[in-house]
């Protein structure tokens, strides 16, 4: 049994690779890792792809992934770190009271979060983003600064235990800072 758990916070059409990807690399490092999601149940990930001749990502359905809990039954004590995956999902979650009691317990708390996408959105909706330097997909740059965050277009953007990405093709360098920084606060087994 792994030493520290990690959570992921998603729901149907969250992003198919912006979800596994964190997911399996975590348990490769030795955590525990559990999925919440609005109830407990297989959610339906979406697929986003830049397809040339679009002005904006394409989306296709993508594999069940299942969620081991749901958002009410998420006690964030019980977790060392909070991942929060893209998609279409932070659009509907962001409003779940739980979601945002969950965001605020990981920012108060000072413990490490990684988010990429359409995430800030949530964090918005959870009053945690103001101040914050935070990349997103760009289409969002409004949005993060509307909340009083400061819009980064890069890959791995840190902001004390924050690292976040603009979307799945940053993978690489988002969870290198990430396991960086929750592998110096919390090293696994």
């Amino acid at each position: 049994m792994a030493k520290y758990k990690v959570l992921i916070l998603t729901g149907d059409a969250g992003e198919s690779l912006e979800v596994l990807y964190p997911y399996q690399r975590l348990l490769e490092e030795g955590y525990e890792v559990h999925i919440a999601a609005p109830s407990k149940k297989m959610i339906q990930t979406v697929v986003h792809d830049f397809v040339p001749g679009f002005d904006t990502y394409t989306e296709k359905p993508g594999y069940l992934v299942k969620a081991d809990l749901a958002f009410k039954d998420v006690n964030p004590d019980d977790y060392v770190a909070l991942v929060i995956p893209g998609g279409r999902a932070p659009e509907y979650i962001r409003n779940d009271p739980d979601v945002q009691r969950i965001v605020r317990h990981f920012f108060e708390r000072n413990k490490p979060v990684a988010q990429l996408c359409h995430a800030p959105l949530i964090l918005a909706a959870s009053g945690v983003l103001k101040g914050k330097k935070s990349s997103a997909y760009p289409a969002l740059k409004p949005d993060v600064e509307n909340a009083g965050g400061i819009f980064i277009d890069g890959a791995a953007v840190i902001d004390g235990m924050m690292v976040s990405a603009r979307a799945w093709p940053d993978h690489p360098q988002w969870m290198r800072e990430f396991m960086r920084i929750l592998k110096s606060k919390y090293p696994p087994e």
